[in-house]
């Protein structure tokens, strides 16, 4: 018969392989070889990692508006957040939960644009975090509040929830 040590090695490299081809399948099936995040993600561009998981990846922010600004990005190349699986929507609500905790501040924006007109720079959903140290620092924000229209807002909530459906 085969002994324990040996059917072990066997189990082991099976299971590399298995792991591997898995991994190169997704990475494959979800990149985009023109995208910086991508390239990122391949290791083909270097960055200041923080962490990373199965599906996501934390990383200094090269053009930072703060100390300690960061991204993470799905392990998935999707433009905008409504075409991303759910499971990677998961995964990155986990890390913006862990990375928020780590960045050093009590006040932080949590930024994520979608479309140029968003003001979205790169075409691959990422996540911004950055701290708010003070008033002079991180992000500004102004909030061109409309007036409150309640039978439009009714109106809007209906047309909404019908196309949640």
């Amino acid at each position: 018969g085969i002994n324990a040590e040996y059917m072990g090695h066997l189990l082991s490299v099976y299971f590399f392989f298995v792991k591997t081809f898995r991994i190169s399948r997704i990475l494959m099936a979800v990149s985009n070889p023109d995208c910086i995040f991508c390239k990122i993600i391949a290791g083909q561009i270097p960055c200041h990692k923080l962490f990373e998981t199965e599906k996501s990846l934390a990383f200094m922010d090269i053009n930072p508006i703060a100390d300690n600004h960061c991204l993470v990005i799905p392990k998935y190349h999707a433009e905008k957040l409504n075409e991303l699986p759910p499971e990677y929507g998961a995964d990155i609500g986990e890390s913006l939960i862990r990375l928020s905790k780590a960045v050093g501040s009590d006040n932080y924006n949590i930024l994520q644009n979608n479309g140029r007109l968003a003001h979205q720079a790169v075409d691959h959903v990422h996540f911004h975090i950055i701290p708010k140290p003070n008033t002079s620092e991180g992000l500004g924000v102004g909030w061109p509040s409309k007036p409150t229209d309640h039978a439009k807002f009714a109106k809007q909530a209906e047309d909404i929830k019908a196309r949640l459906n």
